[in-house]
């Protein structure tokens, strides 16, 4: 038996050791309410997701002038979102009463998949993109045209995959064999 054959590959959303500790940072925050104010900021390219659910939301304080600072984490560095993002931010909470927001990106630790929160897989799913697949003992899951990538429409696994890259960098575009459908598929990173 070789390494891989140990592996396990999972397509339902498990709680990853990073979004855990993601979670455990909000539970043990002081300000509950800004946290619970930026849950209604979707992600400007999937707006079924909110920024929590994707994993870029790391961190939100008032300081002691009153001036409310979040820090994101983009997909990636060149993410062309990133500032709509930060302005949806700096709207939510100005309209809320706090006129005086900073939005800082942090870009080490890097983001990734496994900052995804299970509802995020599900809301995902949902949308009709197939959510990242986790390797259980491995870094990041190869990914090959073979793949079988389970189809968010019909649930079928009987997939193959058309271009490395989808409607985003951050995706791959698979097609369903059994209902022909075109899905995108948030590569694991």
């Amino acid at each position: 038996m070789n390494k891989t054959d140990t592996l396990t590959l999972v397509d339902r959303p498990v709680p990853t050791a990073a979004w855990v500790q993601r979670l455990q940072h909000r539970n043990r925050s002081p300000v509950p309410g800004l946290w619970a104010l930026l849950d209604a900021v979707k992600d400007p390219e999937v707006p079924a997701l909110s920024l929590w659910d994707l994993g870029v939301l790391r961190d939100i304080e008032q300081q002691d002038n009153g001036c409310i600072r979040v820090v994101i984490s983009p997909t990636y560095s060149g993410c062309p979102a990133l500032e709509a993002m930060r302005a949806d931010i700096i709207s939510t909470l100005q309209q809320a009463g706090h006129p005086e927001v900073e939005v800082h990106t942090a870009l080490s630790p890097a983001w990734s998949t496994e900052a995804l929160s299970p509802q995020g897989h599900e809301q995902l799913r949902a949308y009709g993109i197939a959510p990242p697949r986790h390797c259980q003992g491995c870094s990041v899951p190869e990914l090959t045209p073979e793949s079988g990538i389970t189809c968010p429409r019909c649930g079928s696994d009987d997939t193959h995959r058309i271009s490395e890259f989808g409607s985003t960098a951050c995706k791959a575009l698979f097609q369903c064999r059994a209902c022909h459908e075109p899905f995108d598929y948030f590569k694991p990173i």
